[in-house]
């Protein structure tokens, strides 16, 4: 992801610092969190608790110890979202970031129903035609995760937040050098007025 040829990694870096700063909230809940990439943007002088939500716990353990400084605000909790969404604590703001294409639009409406947000920002990736895997020479490394990667697309994505109660408020493309893009979207509760 990091390869100058594909810039992912540097590109979520840059969008989860947008994210961060976009509301004024205590509480932020990252889903896939995987080894704290961002993490580095949070301002402990606004934000009171961060949840790094992730299935795999090695990442967890990569994401506290790469950020020392968030100690007692950063708390790691390993949560297979496709299984026990229940367990999740509320939440100010969610961000999910490429996690959405894993677990699906039905998985996603019931940990965000459990969390409760006042905010929801997303990234999803937009795909070419000749796959959802960025050419690297790691490419066979995401064979595995074809069995549960689903397309996804803004209008689908909008749709099932309208069915929960959140309309969206911010939509925002950025294209990557290898033609895909990734498409940032914002969400509140459908009753409330705009903040962004």
């Amino acid at each position: 992801m990091k390869l100058d040829s594909v810039l992912q990694l540097q590109a979520m870096n840059e969008l989860m610092k947008d994210q961060l700063g976009a509301y004024p909230v205590s509480s932020v809940m990252i889903l896939g969190v995987a080894g704290g990439n961002g993490l580095e943007h949070i301002r402990e002088d606004r934000v009171e608790k961060v949840y790094g939500v992730d299935v795999n716990a090695a990442y967890l353990e990569a994401a506290a110890a790469r950020h020392p400084n968030l100690k007692g605000v950063l708390e790691c909790l390993r949560v297979d979202l496709t299984k026990d969404p229940v367990s999740l604590p509320k939440a100010d703001l969610v961000i999910a970031d490429l996690l959405i294409e894993y677990i699906g639009y039905g998985c996603f409406q019931k940990v965000i129903r459990q969390v409760g947000p006042e905010a929801v920002s997303c990234v999803i990736q937009i795909n070419q035609e000749d796959g959802w895997v960025s050419d690297s020479p790691y490419l066979h490394a995401f064979d595995a995760l074809e069995e549960v990667h689903c397309r996804l697309e803004g209008a689908g994505l909008r749709s099932a937040m309208l069915e929960i109660g959140y309309r969206a408020v911010k939509s925002l493309e950025r294209g990557l050098p290898n033609g895909k893009k990734f498409l940032r979207m914002d969400f509140e509760p459908a009753g409330r007025g705009t903040r962004v």
